[in-house]
């Protein structure tokens, strides 16, 4: 799999990662996501996503049982916090609750899942910050955060740089490319979209054409249209070994600028 530095952290991390909205709601499927996470961590795909609010917590503890036995420092394990528990103690709290479901000692980033009045964001980046002084995670970043939201956590961070901000990705959504992605770039904050493959929504001819040519499935021209810039990471949920495997041969190959100008013309 394909690395990138992530943002301005001067870490190298997998461009395609896994995602797990709506993991570990169901203890009839756990066993099928547990055996999809751990093949895309042998295939290089060792970016995993979570979050608190997953299953209520069962994600995160289905991605425990993936990366069980697989060396700690190979994998980049993100999760989140839910903007209800955001104020400076209900962040350490929540730490501390999802690093004991995820049986690790530390997360790789640690993200606020989405901007709310709830909570001062200067408590919950204070936080933050207290969280990485104790090694409990070692970047911050933040979800679904608009250019002026983002302004307002660094200031809050003080010296500390946000890592990244994971938004909504995909073909028929790429309002980020307006203002959002421009910011992330000159600030060297990575992007990470969510949802890249929205429930089928890349399935266009010109996409469709495109993987006929080179040979591959629309998936993975959608996947590797999604990550064509430098700052552009991606976590695509998948369940099933045949999508993990699509989604782990999405980059070794490079869209021709025709083909590239062929999808932006499309969506």
């Amino acid at each position: 799999m394909i690395t990138r530095l992530f943002g301005a952290t001067g870490v190298a991390v997998p461009v395609i990662g896994q995602g797990t909205w709506h993991m570990g709601e169901n203890r009839r499927t756990e066993r099928a996501e547990i055996a999809a996470l751990r093949l895309g961590l042998e295939l290089g795909l060792t970016h995993i996503d979570t979050a608190e609010m997953y299953g209520d917590g069962g994600a995160e503890r289905v991605v425990a049982q993936a990366i069980k036995g697989h060396p700690r420092d190979a994998l980049f394990i993100v999760t989140k916090v839910l903007p209800s528990n955001a104020s400076y103690a209900g962040t350490i709290k929540a730490c501390e609750q999802s690093l004991e479901r995820l049986g690790i000692g530390h997360v790789d980033v640690y993200l606020v899942h989405w901007w709310s009045g709830r909570h001062p964001i200067a408590d919950t980046m204070r936080a933050m910050e207290a969280l990485a002084k104790r090694g409990l995670t070692r970047f911050v970043g933040v979800s679904n955060f608009d250019v002026a939201q983002m302004r307002q956590a660094q200031a809050a961070l003080g010296s500390a740089r946000l890592a990244c901000n994971q938004v909504l990705y995909h073909l028929r959504d790429r309002a980020i490319e307006r203002d959002l992605l421009p910011h992330c770039e000159r600030e060297k904050v990575a992007i990470v979209g969510y949802t890249p493959l929205a429930r089928g929504g890349f399935m266009r001819d010109e996409v469709v054409e495109v993987a006929k040519a080179r040979g591959r499935t629309p998936r993975q021209v959608a996947l590797n249209f999604l990550t064509r810039r430098a700052s552009l990471f991606t976590i695509p949920k998948a369940s099933q070994p045949e999508h993990v495997r699509e989604n782990a041969g999405a980059l070794d190959f490079t869209l021709a600028p025709e083909e590239l100008r062929a999808i932006d013309r499309a969506f």
